[in-house]
């Protein structure tokens, strides 16, 4: 059972790349992830976490990942992950694929961070600025990939001074079963709380009252 306290008014989730590309079945990342969301259920998990969030009146935040024709053709060094985007054009900006999957997307009153473009969100994104200005202290990460955006961020957003939530059962990691088991192991020491969703819920809802 979980015993982290959080602080109600200062709660936010961030969801990291719910878009077409790796969350519907004609995405080009979707194949490389379908068996592991259909052993964790981890879209319908994040579907429950982010309609929980919302009827407690958290706010939530979307981070999107996107690329343009000149990422494509004249970024210098690439990483292996970027060069796996890149000769497939994953998430080119404007296309149906970085698109927000129609069940996974930002209501209006819901704050988009600008598209990120390497691994870290918090890196090279307004990310920290809209989590302050909103008074997010306790900050939650779900989505994709865990085992590169969501740990990387859950890791730069611990060490500035956030209070971290990582979830064993709304993201995936890229690698299968082995590198899930892997995740979970690292996810304690990067983050303040490892959950699942309905863990969270129910401490958020506790906090409330």
């Amino acid at each position: 059972m979980s015993t982290t306290a959080y602080e109600t008014g200062r709660i936010g989730l961030l969801l990291i790349d719910t878009v077409n590309e790796i969350f519907s079945e004609d995405g080009k990342g979707y194949p490389k992830f379908k068996d592991e969301f259909d052993r964790i259920g981890t879209f319908a998990n994040i579907k429950r976490l982010l309609a929980g969030v919302r009827a407690q009146g958290c706010p939530v935040f979307f981070a999107p990942m996107s690329y343009t024709e000149s990422d494509y053709t004249t970024w210098k060094h690439l990483s292996g992950i970027h060069r796996e985007m890149y000769d497939d054009r994953m998430f080119e900006a404007g296309s149906w694929g970085a698109q927000f999957h129609p069940e996974l997307s930002p209501h209006p009153n819901e704050v988009v961070i600008s598209p990120h473009k390497n691994i870290d969100v918090m890196a090279n994104t307004d990310l920290d600025v809209q989590l302050r200005q909103h008074n997010v202290e306790y900050l939650a990460i779900g989505g994709m990939i865990g085992t590169m955006c969501v740990e990387s961020t859950a890791r730069s957003a611990m060490e500035r001074g956030y209070h971290v939530t990582t979830f064993t059962d709304a993201t995936a990691a890229a690698g299968g079963r082995a590198a899930y088991d892997a995740m979970i192991l690292r996810f304690p020491m990067i983050s303040h709380a490892t959950l699942s969703v309905d863990e969270f819920l129910a401490d958020i809802r506790k906090a409330k009252g």
